[in-house]
């Protein structure tokens, strides 16, 4: 198989791992408005360190724009954005300094996509005093962080030799 095929059908099936996580996730209770593990984060995790920050954008993309469609609304498809993008922007940072492990770069990437989402609610409400719900979103958001970056982190030592391009 060429190689741009082979990286095309690894990230596909990325993308549909992520979005079965997202529907799993959905069934999980929340212990607070907003709070969720993340669980599709294990995949974007093993992405970006497999493939990249093009391709974990991609992944993460589609998945937020897919899950959005299936499951969610256009409300949901704006936090989700937001929440990955500045997600994303900091774990790439992070991941680049290679001074950080998947936990470290997993937990800031937790923390970022609180922050955004957060940002995103004090806008569509049009008041600034969700923002004092920050700190618990970041706590949450931490606790989250570190367990998908455990998971993510099994994940890349036990499929050391996947590599989605040469």
């Amino acid at each position: 198989m060429k190689q741009r095929t082979r990286t095309l059908a690894l990230l596909g099936m990325c993308t549909a791992a992520a979005m079965i996580l997202s529907y799993v996730e959905s069934f999980i209770p929340s212990l607070s408005p907003g709070l969720k593990i993340g669980l599709p984060n294990i995949v974007i995790v093993f992405v970006l360190y497999r493939a990249g920050w093009v391709s974990a954008g991609a992944v993460s993309l589609i998945r937020v724009v897919l899950t959005a469609l299936s499951f969610g609304s256009m409300l949901s498809l704006a936090y989700g954005l937001a929440g990955a993008v500045l997600s994303l922007l900091v774990m790439t940072l992070l991941r680049r300094t290679q001074t950080f492990s998947a936990v470290g770069v997993s937990v800031a990437g937790g923390v970022a996509h609180n922050t955004a989402q957060i940002c995103v609610a004090a806008v569509v409400m049009g008041t600034r005093q969700i923002l004092y719900y920050l700190p618990i979103l970041m706590i949450g958001g931490t606790v989250a962080g570190i367990l998908v970056g455990i998971a993510g982190g099994i994940l890349l030592a036990r499929l050391p030799q996947t590599r989605f391009a040469e």
